[in-house]
Order: structure tokens, then C-alpha cells, then sequence
């Protein structure tokens, strides 16, 4: 597996780059929150920050970010000088924000027991605008550069130190079997014609290794003889897929809204934003089951246990809200958005379960 640079050599996020971000359904998850003073509202997906700073002015509440990315939280400065008491910025994925909230917390000065503390959640799912704006991430297959896709985290938040971010798009495409190439593809990427891009990466990379986003791009290409489909760029899935893979987004989420779930308030409220449908179907299952409205019977958990679990959320808005036409035409990326939101009661969390949820799983 490839090292990731140094912790002075990670590019930052221009203002010019942050200033493009727009929020996505901005004043709807504001408005789900529905935060008060003195609240604590954590933001799994701090990214440009445009969440966190709308919370911030709704009410005279708290915020604790996460990204898994470190430019985003380099380029948090000016807003943390802004709200120095308020605000609290940690370089994590969102699937650890239970501990490293009650950390945080605890630092703070709070007296936490065991029990719940958070009185909202946000998440929004997937890659950012900035993201995909840097060449050098690797994300997208409009502008070249090296194949690389990791959100995760690349330099050690206690020391400093550089550290493994885990495998990158290319080791995965010079590595992997044909079948596991094809497998994620698929599963991830719901993409039909898997197996005739797998073989052509494998027979690809006999001749050069991938070290760069339009080598990748240019294969499939190939393999869709030059045509888009449905209007869009033939790589559009395979990105989609390999990204997804790189970074275990579903596994990701599904964890973190377990997270979620074991440190919302009674009474606290959960905020999901999604892209595309492979997320939207975790989410929507997930508070399917929670509240009550899905019939569970996971083989992977006795029965008594099943029987005994309560309603742990309450839905609110029984069909996602999604953007406006005003908003789609403002910024095209938010055509596919949907926000489900939730209500925590009183019941204990469930058990975190990724079949129960239907967490996609190929075989790699």
C-alpha cells in the first residue's frame, strides 16, 4: 500500500475552492435540526463548513465537526477563530464520532456518563464539491490526475505524524483479481458491463500500471465504444464504485448511524442527506426498522432479542424532502439529494447489524 505524504505536504483548500461549495439543502437540514442554545449538534461531514456555520447562526448552541479529510480541517481556521467556545473540529471519520465525542466532551469539562449527550446529528453523505474539484484526489475523471480517491485520514491527530490512509483506487485496480475488479464494480457502481470493464483493466495493466484518473477513464471508454449513457460519462459508475470501495462508504455510514443512535438525547433529532441510491437505501432502512414501520427478522439475531427492541426513532417527514428546481438549477450536484430525518425516543439503541441493514458486501 502507497504512504500518504507528509502532514506539510497535504494540499489546502482554496478560499476560491470553498466559496464554489454550496450546501445542499441547506435551510431544510436546519430546519430538521431545529436547534436551540445550549444545544449539542454534532456535523459528521464538516467539509467547506456550510452546515456547520448555518447551525451555528440558528441558535447559540455548540457544534462538534468531524471530516476524515485533513485539508478540510485545515482550512477551518478563520471559522474556528470566528467561534472559538463554539465550535470544535476533529480530523476523524464520522463512524468514530461516539468516542471521540464523549473524548471531546469530557475534555470540555462535561461530566458524561455512559448514556446519551448529543442533541443532534447531521450527515451528509458522500464526496464533497472540493473533493471532486482537486485534481490531485483523484475523484473525478474530468480532469487528470493521479488515482487515488482516499478520503481517509492521512496524518495522525495526536501526533502529527503521517500514517497509512489505506489502499488507493490504483492499488486496488493493478492488484485485484478480475473477479473482485468485476464484483465491485457491480455492486457498488450498479454497473451492468462490470465484467467486460474488469477484463479490460486486467489486460490494461499487463502492459502499464493506472497511476492516473483519464488512464482509468479512457479503458472504459473503451469498452462503451465512446458512447455516454444516458447522457452521462461511461466512467461515471466505475468512479462511483471504486471510490466507494476505497473508502467503505456504506460501511461507513451504517456504523455511524448506529453512532448516531447511541448518543442522541430523547428528543434529539438525526439529518441524513443523500446522492445517490445505494446510500438512500441504508438510511431509509434504517429508520424504517427504528421506528417501527419494517417487520425485522434478521437470521443473525436471536429472536427474543428482536421481539424486544423498541422503536428507536420517530420519522418526521415520512417521504425525503429534495431540492427545489431553483436549487437544481443553482447547483446541478444537488439534483440527486434526498433528506430522510428522524427523531430519537426514549428506547435503548439496537444492535448494529450490516445485513440486517442490507450493506452491500462483494466479494474481494
Amino acid at each position: 500500500m502507497r504512504r500518504a505524504g507528509v502532514p506539510g505536504g497535504a494540499p489546502r483548500s482554496t478560499d476560491t475552492q470553498r466559496d464554489r461549495h454550496i450546501p445542499v439543502l441547506l435551510s431544510e437540514v436546519v430546519e430538521s435540526l431545529a436547534a436551540a442554545d445550549s444545544q449539542l449538534i454534532i456535523d459528521g461531514t464538516f467539509g467547506a463548513g456550510g452546515y456547520t456555520r448555518a447551525i451555528l447562526a440558528s441558535a447559540n448552541c455548540r457544534v462538534l465537526a468531524f471530516d476524515r479529510d485533513i485539508t478540510a480541517v485545515r482550512a477551518a481556521d478563520a471559522m474556528l477563530a470566528e467561534f472559538p467556545a463554539r465550535l470544535k473540529i476533529v480530523n476523524q471519520p464520522f463512524s468514530r464520532m461516539e468516542a471521540f465525542a464523549r473524548a471531546a466532551e469530557t475534555e470540555g469539562g462535561a461530566d458524561l456518563e455512559s448514556g446519551p449527550f448529543v442533541d443532534g446529528v447531521v450527515l451528509d453523505i458522500g464526496v464533497s464539491s472540493m473533493q471532486l474539484d482537486q485534481a490531485e484526489r483523484g475523484f473525478s475523471f474530468q480532469t487528470d490526475g493521479p488515482l487515488d480517491m482516499r478520503m481517509s485520514v492521512a496524518v495522525d491527530p495526536l501526533t502529527g505524524d503521517a500514517v497509512d490512509a489505506g489502499e488507493s483506487a490504483a492499488d486496488f485496480v493493478n492488484t485485484a483479481s478480475e473477479e473482485a475488479i468485476a464484483n465491485v464494480i457491480y455492486t457498488f457502481g450498479e454497473e451492468h458491463k462490470s465484467r467486460s470493464i474488469a477484463r479490460a483493466i486486467v489486460r490494461a495493466r499487463t502492459e502499464k500500471p493506472f497511476t492516473r484518473t483519464l488512464e482509468l477513464a479512457d479503458i472504459v471508454l473503451r469498452v462503451f465504444h465512446g458512447r455516454k449513457i444516458d447522457g452521462r460519462h461511461p466512467a461515471t459508475r466505475t468512479f462511483q464504485a471504486l471510490r466507494i470501495y476505497v473508502n467503505d462508504e456504506l460501511g461507513e455510514l451504517a456504523t455511524a448511524l448506529h453512532a448516531a443512535e447511541r448518543i442522541l438525547k430523547p428528543g434529539g433529532r438525526l439529518v441524513v442527506v443523500t446522492f445517490h441510491s445505494l446510500e438512500d437505501r441504508i438510511v431509509k432502512k434504517f429508520f424504517s426498522s427504528r421506528s417501527g414501520k419494517e417487520s425485522r427478522g434478521s437470521r443473525h439475531l436471536p429472536e427474543q432479542l428482536i421481539k424486544s427492541e423498541q422503536p428507536s426513532f420517530q420519522i418526521f417527514n415520512a417521504r425525503p424532502l429534495t431540492p427545489s428546481k431553483g436549487e437544481c438549477e443553482v447547483n446541478p450536484r444537488a439534483r440527486s439529494a434526498r433528506l430522510r430525518a428522524a427523531i430519537r425516543t426514549d428506547a435503548e439503541p439496537w444492535p448494529l447489524d450490516l445485513n440486517d441493514l442490507a450493506v452491500p458486501q462483494p466479494e474481494v
